[in-house]
């Protein structure tokens, strides 16, 4: 991507954006480059998607869901009841149809970076663990371990995100999308062979 067309999204994400998601955008965007730098992924590949990650954040529930029934996507009950969730999904389609990226493994990482899914590829997961890493980032627990773990494992670094998220969702008594525990289940199997990680309930 030439720096014009990723200046063009910057200024973009600007005017769909408030002040505090931009700032979040801007990190994702920057944090997912230089793991793409350390995994052997295409740096502009991950700017792009981390960029447009949450293109249709700020967007309202209805329209959320408008734009997902319309597109026949897949809704899970969870969704239903917590439209936000749907930003993933609505986001992919509009990073096509309005901000014209056409490269699917960029869409895909834009459709599965809050619930992940098992199998990701290296991108996915770049923009899975980015978002959920980036510098501003403070409240979330092993932070700083997932940090370090991310730029030298990064599966371990899915799977203890997916850990703390569950834990964080079942303590606080919110939804949780069956995608995400059938990808902790996945990268669970993948990693220790089925054996439930300490601290997860």
């Amino acid at each position: 991507m030439k720096p014009s067309e990723l200046s063009k999204l910057r200024k973009e994400m600007s005017k769909v954006q408030d002040g505090k998601r931009y700032e979040h955008t801007l990190a994702v965007a920057y944090t997912a480059a230089n793991l793409a730098a350390c995994h052997g992924e295409k740096a502009d590949h991950a700017l792009v998607a981390g960029m447009l990650h949450d293109c249709a954040k700020c967007l309202p529930e209805k329209k959320l869901l408008s734009i997902c029934e319309k597109q026949h996507m897949q809704i899970s009950k969870e969704e239903y009841k917590k439209p936000s969730l749907l930003h993933a999904k609505a986001g992919s389609y509009l990073a096509g149809k309005k901000y014209h990226v056409s490269d699917r493994d960029i869409l895909n990482a834009i459709h599965n970076h809050t619930t992940g899914r098992p199998g990701m590829s290296l991108l996915e997961k770049i923009i899975f663990v980015a978002d959920y890493m980036e510098p501003g980032r403070r409240q979330a627990p092993r932070l700083e371990q997932i940090r370090r773990t991310a730029f030298v494992d990064l599966d371990r670094a899915v799977l203890l995100i997916l850990e703390d998220t569950l834990n964080y969702l079942q303590d606080s008594d919110s939804v949780i999308e069956k995608t995400t525990q059938d990808t902790y289940e996945y990268y669970r199997e993948r990693l220790e062979g089925g054996a439930s990680p300490a601290g997860t309930r």
